[in-house]
């Protein structure tokens, strides 16, 4: 992972509002902050993508307190961020010129939501060409309602990142590139 990039996907304060319901992996801010941290001593790019909303009354619009970037997701004055308006940290944005212009070919994701923006800049990246490592303890999401059926944020997050893993990138944990010191 020593030439792959950060990509921290969506570390934002709308994700605190209590509608969203339960969510699973309270860990995960924590672990991104320890992820960003080890990413920045070694002097490796560190890349944000952060939602912003055309709609005042957004939790992501510009301005809103829910646009801003969590503590722990704060990005640095040089770290890039890339503004979106869709779930793709691709689509609409210049992410991906900026990594051919930067030469990264390598990718770690972090972020929220496992099952929206996350998997669909994952599943992207891959059909792009990077190659994408996910760090499934760095990611979270929320419990969701169908056809009158609970499913559970654990059950959400499984299923995604089931479906993500060797299909589109590859699962590690945070504490596996922390341990390897790689």
């Amino acid at each position: 992972m020593q030439d792959a990039a950060l990509l921290v996907i969506d570390v934002q304060k709308a994700f605190d509002d209590p509608a969203w319901g339960q969510r699973n992996n309270l860990n995960a801010e924590a672990n991104i902050a320890d992820l960003l941290a080890f990413w920045r001593a070694k002097q490796r790019a560190v890349i944000h993508v952060h939602h912003s909303a055309e709609v005042a009354t957004s939790r992501f619009y510009p301005g809103n307190v829910g646009h801003e970037a969590k503590d722990e997701g704060r990005p640095l004055p040089d770290e890039p961020i890339f503004k979106k308006l869709v779930n793709s940290a691709f689509i609409g944005t210049e992410l991906e010129q900026y990594l051919h212009t930067h030469k990264i070919e390598k990718l770690v994701v972090v972020g929220l939501t496992t099952d929206h923006c996350v998997s669909t800049s994952v599943r992207m990246a891959a059909n792009l060409g990077f190659e994408v490592t996910l760090v499934s303890d760095a990611t979270a999401t929320f419990e969701r309602k169908l056809d009158g059926i609970h499913y559970t944020a654990e059950q959400i997050q499984a299923v995604h990142l089931a479906s993500l893993n060797d299909e589109f990138c590859q699962l590690t944990t945070c504490s596996a590139i922390l341990g390897a010191g790689s």
